[in-house]
């Protein structure tokens, strides 16, 4: 087991070198392990999104060192990134983000589509991590025939469709009531626990957050805090 996010120093302006330049990180260093269970928990505005943009190399920092999984962030080149995002890196938003005129099935098999896997193949493995949340029998719905909670376990599938080393999930149970909202966490811990996935959970939630097994607090574009969770 190794360091498979490592961050340091991290600063994130935006508009640079103009008069309403904005700094949002200011010099974020942290680190996560593999197989770890991590949450970074932050009021609105305290820079949480931002930091999930760099991780999940969405956007790239202003200045600071990123390494993740082994891979220099900082010197690869675009459609490398495009690649290390989608094969390594699991997408969990609030808003789902499926797309609405296709089925759950079709949905799981888009990033196997983007990494080039066989039609045969990409059916199969969409089946079975539809199974593996627990929709199964839904494969054939589209988006609107889904509740909210079956809309997030179709997203958690299509995270997990090119079998990434991280979960990157950002407010994932923020739009579900508190059961349903349960049930998703239950998978996190599910994939966490039987499958060794490292997950990063971005929440405002400290209840959420207790549940993992450290908490990274960020106010300001700082780490202010980092403890141990119940989960460790």
């Amino acid at each position: 087991m190794g360091t498979i996010i490592q961050l340091d120093n991290i600063i994130k302006r935006f508009y640079i070198g103009e008069p309403n330049e904005l700094q949002i990180l200011n010099g974020i260093s942290l680190s996560v392990e593999e197989g770890e269970f991590v949450s970074i928990v932050g009021a609105s505005g305290s820079g949480k999104s931002t930091l999930m943009n760099v991780i999940g190399i969405l956007d790239r920092p202003t200045e600071g060192n990123y390494i993740l999984d082994g891979v220099d962030i900082n010197a690869a080149k675009d459609y490398e990134l495009s690649k290390i995002r989608n094969e390594k890196i699991g997408f969990v938003f609030q808003t789902y983000n499926l797309i609405s005129k296709t089925t759950a099935l079709k949905n799981v098999e888009l990033p196997m589509l983007y990494a080039g896997k066989k039609k045969k193949e990409r059916i199969e493995r969409s089946k079975e991590l539809l199974d593996l949340v627990g929709i199964g029998e839904r494969l054939k719905h589209k988006p609107e025939e889904l509740s909210g909670g079956q809309k997030q376990r179709v997203a958690i599938a299509r995270a997990m469709a090119n079998n990434p080393a991280i979960i990157l999930a950002d407010e994932p149970t923020g739009a579900l009531d508190s059961q349903t909202g349960r049930m998703v966490m239950d998978l996190f811990h599910k994939l966490n626990k039987e499958q060794g996935k490292t997950i990063v959970l971005i929440t405002h939630s400290n209840e959420l957050a207790e549940e993992t097994q450290r908490i990274i607090t960020i106010k300001d574009g700082n780490v202010i805090e980092e403890r141990k969770g119940m989960g460790a």
